[in-house]
């Protein structure tokens, strides 16, 4: 098999689940008797246990959503070191594996450079990634921030990158975690068309499949590969219009092995 951290992540949702639901009474307890939780715990001070409660959304694609998987601060954080820096994002070529600017996308956006890597509070979000995923920290490419204006989008995609890419050191992008850093847009749902069997909202459209909408502090955790290790093709997706306001998000993808 070509990767088992698909299978892992799969088999292990269903234990997380259990044992933070289970730390979150342990933290309701000891509120009640004046007790800090984090007094003797950094890790789970970093982790926000007893804060996030996932939801799972689908089994096919995988998809979670993680409830307060970021605190307030950590969400204006991410926005202040990401604001003076944007940049036209850019896409796949699917023909050449090589990056370019297209309409199929239209935000703006910055990577975290390793200085930016270094901040206890950057430290901290990329440590819970890892945990929840399931996905070793050093997998992680460097995480982006985005910003999507009235009208802006990305249209259905994939995550994972077509053959023509150098997929030789790092492998093949396995899943991704998709932060909501603010919440004062209108529209911007993330569209998965191959998932659920109801109705749902993009961008003021209503469509079959689910949707997420975006709600500051939440994340969207799905898989790019089954559990074969092949590549999902259920798991594409899509950025629904920005119909107002602006959006802003942070994004994880993380690979079959180290990313160099």
């Amino acid at each position: 098999m070509k990767f088992t951290a698909g299978l892992l992540s799969f088999v292990t949702v269903g234990l997380f689940i259990g044992s933070f639901s289970q730390l979150a009474l342990t933290r309701q307890l000891e509120d009640s008797h004046g007790i800090s939780l984090w007094k003797n715990d950094k890790e789970a001070e970093s982790l926000r246990v007893g804060y996030i409660k996932p939801e799972v959304l689908s089994w096919s694609p995988r998809i979670i959503l993680l409830h307060n998987f970021l605190s307030m601060e950590e969400c204006e954080y991410l926005k202040a070191i990401a604001h003076t820096r944007l940049i036209e994002t850019a896409v796949i070529d699917p023909e050449t594996g090589m990056a370019r600017e297209g309409i199929e996308r239209t935000s703006s956006g910055m990577f975290l450079n390793s200085q930016d890597r270094k901040h206890p509070m950057a430290q901290a979000i990329e440590e819970r990634i890892s945990v929840y995923a399931q996905v070793p920290i050093e997998n992680g490419e460097p995480m982006q921030i985005l910003r999507y204006e009235k009208n802006q989008y990305f249209n259905l995609h994939y995550d994972f990158f077509p053959d023509t890419y150098k997929l030789e050191e790092s492998g093949q992008r396995i899943a991704t975690m998709l932060m909501y850093i603010s919440d004062n847009a209108d529209g911007g749902e993330t569209y998965f068309p191959m998932a659920g069997s109801g109705e749902c909202s993009c961008g003021g459209k209503i469509l079959k499949g689910l949707s997420v909408k975006p709600i500051k502090g939440n994340a969207v955790l799905f898989w790019s590969m089954g559990l074969s290790g092949e590549q999902d093709p259920n798991s594409v997706h899509k950025a629904c219009e920005a119909l107002s306001g602006t959006k802003w998000s942070a994004i994880k993808w993380m690979r079959e092995r180290t990313h160099v």
